[in-house]
């Protein structure tokens, strides 16, 4: 296992995170922990130090059943991971109360990484207003935080106002080949490189997207370094940044814990030639997309109810990754009203689309196709 220094006092972690939000499941929707418990344990066996959980994992039960795991292991032998769920707190009462909550539900009586879970703008104005950072700092001088640091989904000059305001012992943020320019994306990786702010990525495999690539996109890769399954390239590109300490990969069957255990046991950075092996990966799933809906939702509202950018992306994301399950049901989960069959060819839409797109035609298009997987 590779391991790397991360937070304010430099402990190694492992590279390999095991993200606790994706557990296998019963049918009635409850954690397999039988199973689940498997995979931690055989995990934690191979190397992997750094377990992370939040409040509403698995409907507030993770944090639950992860504490109960790492019972039977010394405490410290790993390092835990937990964040503060910001669209709970009104006052700093209750951020106090949930973090208390939450070292009951873990039974442990510190941990090692605390972070403000997904903050956006609007969140962080929250945290600055009721004081959320000076809870934080007490606790961490009471010894009940370790690490203080926050996990982001919003634009880049958000990113920027929130790790320039504060001094973190680290951060998480969404990064993968494909969303280099999403969100805080390689320009945050950049920024928070220079300003010493070690980093943990989540969504290394854009969902389980990146782990099932349409062949010919695998291909690219694979005649280069035959054998890697699509999941270790994805990771890989990722760990070779050095200013990624900790990649979590949300696991959901034993054979996700093999594989990700396979890439990073015996790791190696990834060549200039597999690096350049991604990237033309990457192009090759970029030019799949159906049209060029950037979302911008100039569009929007459609009279008839059409969610047209939603409908969009889910098209374009079938393009690129051929995942007739993840399209069938995302695309179904809309309302009838909000799918592309509820267009009444009004044309509204189109004088208003900065691409120029043919959008009732796309409308029937995406509607054909996703309507028969």
């Amino acid at each position: 296992m590779e391991y790397r220094k991360i937070g304010c006092d430099e402990r190694t972690a492992s590279l390999l995170g095991f993200g606790c939000m994706r557990f296998p499941t019963t049918p009635d929707g409850k954690i397999d922990e039988a199973e689940a418990e498997k995979m931690m344990d055989y995990a934690i066996a191979s190397g992997v130090t750094y377990i992370d959980t939040a409040f509403p994992y698995h409907g507030g039960e993770s944090e639950t059943f992860v504490g109960k795991v790492l019972s039977k292991y010394p405490r410290n032998s790993y390092l835990l991971a937990t964040k503060l769920p910001i669209w709970n707190i009104k006052t700093i009462e209750d951020a106090r109360n949930i973090f208390e909550l939450q070292l009951k539900k873990l039974n442990k009586d510190y941990v090692d990484f605390y972070l403000l879970h997904a903050l956006n703008k609007e969140k962080w104005e929250l945290c600055k207003e009721i004081g959320v950072l000076d809870l934080l700092c007490e606790l961490k001088k009471a010894g009940k935080i370790r690490n203080i640091g926050f996990s982001f989904h919003d634009s880049y000059s958000v990113f920027e106002e929130i790790i320039k305001y504060f001094k973190w012992d680290f951060c998480q943020i969404q990064l993968n080949y494909m969303d280099t320019s999403e969100q805080a994306g390689m320009r945050g990786y950049r920024l928070a490189e220079s300003l010493g702010v070690p980093l943990v990525i989540m969504e290394p495999i854009k969902g389980g997207a990146l782990a099932n690539i349409p062949k010919e996109v695998y291909k690219i890769m694979d005649s280069v370094t035959p054998g890697r399954s699509a999941a270790s390239w994805a990771l890989r590109y990722v760990a070779s940044l050095p200013n990624v300490k900790v990649i979590l990969s949300g696991m959901s069957t034993f054979d996700q814990v093999l594989d990700n255990l396979n890439t990073f046991t015996d790791y190696e950075d990834l060549t200039d030639e597999e690096i350049a092996a991604v990237e033309n990966a990457a192009d090759a799933i970029r030019a799949r997309v159906k049209n060029g809906c950037t979302g911008c939702a100039y569009c929007m509202p459609c009279p008839n109810g059409v969610n047209i950018p939603r409908v969009f992306k889910i098209w374009n994301n079938y393009g690129m990754y051929d995942n007739k399950k993840a399209a069938k049901k995302n695309y179904f989960s809309l309302e009838l009203e909000n799918r592309a069959s509820a267009c009444v060819e009004c044309g509204a839409c189109e004088s208003l689309c900065p691409q120029h797109l043919s959008i009732i035609s796309d409308l029937k298009k995406a509607d054909k196709e996703l309507s028969r997987l």
